[in-house]
């Protein structure tokens, strides 16, 4: 519940309007107290009397409108709000505030604000990958803005690909983690792995695996949501780069190993959630292989086993593994533990049922390095986030 959280809502012009509607509606179920803010183009997709009737509240959208009671309104807000949301949030807006521009009243509540600020961008694909946009996206990131990636898919406009504003359940479920989670890895800084690597065959064919990264991304966007700085090292995945999470594409075990060791002095808790390949092809045809009457021999040698070389050189850092086993788990994950320096290890058996890869759930089990097993049952990964990361801070102290 969001009960005694004051949310600033700025609704800018755009057919994803409408969503922030419902929005409204969600946050309103919290608990929490809306107040609306319509740029003048907003107002002409939906009406301020559907937002005021939603929220309870009065809708501003002018900022010379005779004020309702004497204080000056856009001050008043910017003091009240616990976090501003601008959903969606267009080009314009986003341009206006990454170069310090407050003429209208949603502008000028943000920049006297001092509340936490989430922006949904909406808008043309081609609009949202222009470098200006993109520049002014990272300038308000830097300055602490946080983002909710928008969704790909078929646009007003008829285009297809990157521009939808985020669903509002996902804009609920980040102002939640926004508001209601501690800070407590604030000043700490996370390097988090994720999804599979790929190792090439030839220009056409790889060796992969069936992981996603849902685990590690869902990890990297808590710590993030909970204040820590986070590096996020990613073998090939179209999940959207989680809010305020700096994140590095890599393709094979060979990448993700150089990219995690040039991170890793910075690094106070290591989570190493990747599925990476424990080998791969020892010669790489420079043309693709044709298909023959006869038999084709793959000659396979070793991967660099990540996680163990983290072992040798870890520190007083923290450092935790994922394992994925279809036999003897706790066993297995025992000698991981040992062998690889570890202060726990979080392990799934893929013959469990809502466990394993490409799901948005998990079953795992938790052993330490003291041996100690803790049973996490059925649960959303972004749950057993937080449960790893709490862990994680546990070792900490």
């Amino acid at each position: 519940m969001l009960s005694n959280k004051s949310i600033v809502l700025g609704v800018c012009g755009g057919i994803a309007a409408y969503k922030s509607c419902e929005l409204t509606s969600r946050l309103k179920k919290l608990n929490a107290n809306i107040d609306v803010i319509m740029t003048k183009s907003a107002a002409e997709f939906v009406t301020p009397l559907t937002f005021q009737s939603l929220s309870l509240n009065q809708v501003v959208t002018d900022m010379f409108d005779k004020p309702k009671y004497w204080e000056i309104e856009h001050i008043s807000l910017a003091k009240k709000a616990d976090i501003i949301v601008i959903a969606p949030a267009t080009a314009n807006v986003i341009g206006k505030l990454a170069n310090g521009i407050a003429d209208d009243m949603l502008t000028t509540t943000v920049m006297a604000s001092k509340a936490i600020k989430l922006i949904a961008p909406a808008m043309n694909t081609n609009m949202y990958e222009n470098e200006l946009v993109q520049k002014n996206i990272e300038t308000l990131k830097q300055l602490g803005y946080q983002f909710i990636e928008p969704g790909e898919g078929r646009l007003a406009c008829g285009d297809i690909g990157k521009g939808k504003m985020a669903e509002p359940e996902l804009i609920e479920e980040k102002i939640k983690d926004l508001l209601l989670k501690q800070r407590d890895l604030e000043g700490k800084t996370v390097i988090v792995t994720a999804g599979p690597t790929r190792e090439a065959l030839d220009p056409v064919r790889f060796i992969t695996n069936h992981s996603t990264g849902k685990m590690g991304f869902a990890i990297a966007e808590k710590a993030a949501a909970r204040g820590a700085k986070v590096y996020l090292v990613s073998g090939p995945s179209n999940l959207p780069t989680p809010c305020g999470v700096e994140r590095a594409d890599v393709e094979s075990a060979l990448d993700m190993y150089d990219a995690v060791m040039a991170l890793m002095e910075k690094a106070d808790i290591i989570i190493k959630s990747a599925a990476v390949a424990d080998y791969r092809p020892a010669e790489i045809s420079s043309e693709k292989i044709k298909k023959s009457d006869g038999e084709l021999v793959i000659k396979l040698q070793k991967n660099p086993d990540i996680l163990q070389e983290l072992g040798k050189v870890k520190g007083s850092r923290v450092l935790i593994g994922f394992a994925m086993e279809t036999q003897n788990l706790i066993e297995n994950a025992k000698a991981k533990v040992a062998k690889k320096n570890l202060d726990f290890i979080v392990a799934n058996d893929l013959r469990t049922e809502g466990a394993g890869f490409a799901g948005d759930t998990n079953v795992v089990k938790i052993i330490d390095r003291s041996g100690n097993v803790e049973e996490i049952p059925l649960m959303r990964k972004s749950d057993l986030a937080d449960i790893v990361l709490d862990k994680a801070i546990s070792v900490c102290k």
